[in-house]
């Protein structure tokens, strides 16, 4: 099978180039630009690939909410330019999407699946939303993948995630409080990559969360965070009130992920192994 992965500098991107078979073809932003439908046509058709993998996004939660059109071109109608090629072209797409679709569910306590509806409630979360419902008009051959609470190695430096920030703050010695009241389910990009490289010897298209198994509030992340590094700063748990953001973030976004594991034969790692995993090869 011939693959090319979008957006192959970010988290996701590079574990997908390490557990992927086939001739694969790893692409980033320099290489092309998603929001060009000439440029797509041109770079693609020139790799010929049986499958796209989309993992490019603005994921600028809170700059989204006045860079409102910027998001737009990413999250909406790059997909779109993606999942006409891939029609035209009898290629397979799969495009990641995100938990933020869902919004505030404050209260709730059973998994989303992907039967719920989504209720986006900031900019970011409606451009990914939009882009969602092209991919699935556009291109039959689809598999959109929502995820939540990446974290992974990126070959791109500067490519952040919570988990570095976390550590890195606690090494500074600085005093830390982090929302309790946010739930949602840490994912490790490796874990996630695997899941789509099983997903996509399959063809049973359509839409499915990807998330590692079990859920946490960002504030039981970090001290986990914590306790694997043998780390002890000074942490607070606060409320989404105490800590305002510009883009509203979800209350609850556990993801049930069951539509995937029946497919792919069982659940992912549990949140706190994945966890230990990337900490361990941190370290």
């Amino acid at each position: 099978m011939r693959i090319v992965i979008i957006g192959a500098a970010g988290q996701l991107g590079t574990a997908l180039q390490a557990c992927l078979t086939g001739e694969v073809s790893p692409l980033t932003h320099a290489q092309i630009e998603i929001t060009k439908p000439e440029q797509v046509d041109e770079v693609l058709s020139a790799h010929k690939p049986d499958c796209v993998i989309n993992a490019a996004a603005y994921n600028f939660v809170d700059r989204a909410e006045d860079e409102v059109i910027q998001a737009a071109q990413v999250n909406t109608f790059g997909p779109k330019n993606l999942a006409q090629w891939c029609a035209k072209s009898g290629a397979t797409l799969v495009h990641v999407s995100t938990d933020y679709v869902f919004g505030s569910a404050a209260g709730r306590s059973q998994p989303l699946s992907e039967t719920d509806p989504p209720f986006p409630t900031c900019a970011y979360a409606l451009s990914k939303l939009r882009g969602e419902k092209l991919v699935e008009a556009e291109c039959s051959k689809h598999f959109i993948v929502r995820t939540c609470g990446l974290y992974g190695r990126a070959s791109t430096a500067g490519k952040g995630n919570f988990v570095k920030t976390m550590r890195r703050l606690a090494q500074e010695g600085k005093d830390l409080s982090v929302v309790n009241d946010q739930h949602c389910t840490p994912s490790y990009a490796a874990d996630i990559a695997g899941a789509i490289s099983r997903l996509i010897n399959t063809d049973a298209y359509g839409l499915y969360h990807a998330t590692n198994d079990g859920g946490s509030t960002w504030y039981d992340f970090a001290t986990e965070i914590f306790r694997l590094s043998n780390l002890n700063p000074s942490i607070r748990p606060v409320t989404s009130a105490e800590y305002p953001q510009k883009a509203k973030r979800p209350a609850y976004s556990v993801l049930d992920c069951r539509k995937l594991t029946a497919l792919i034969g069982g659940p992912l790692p549990a949140w706190q192994d994945g966890l230990a995993r990337y900490i361990a090869q941190l370290d």
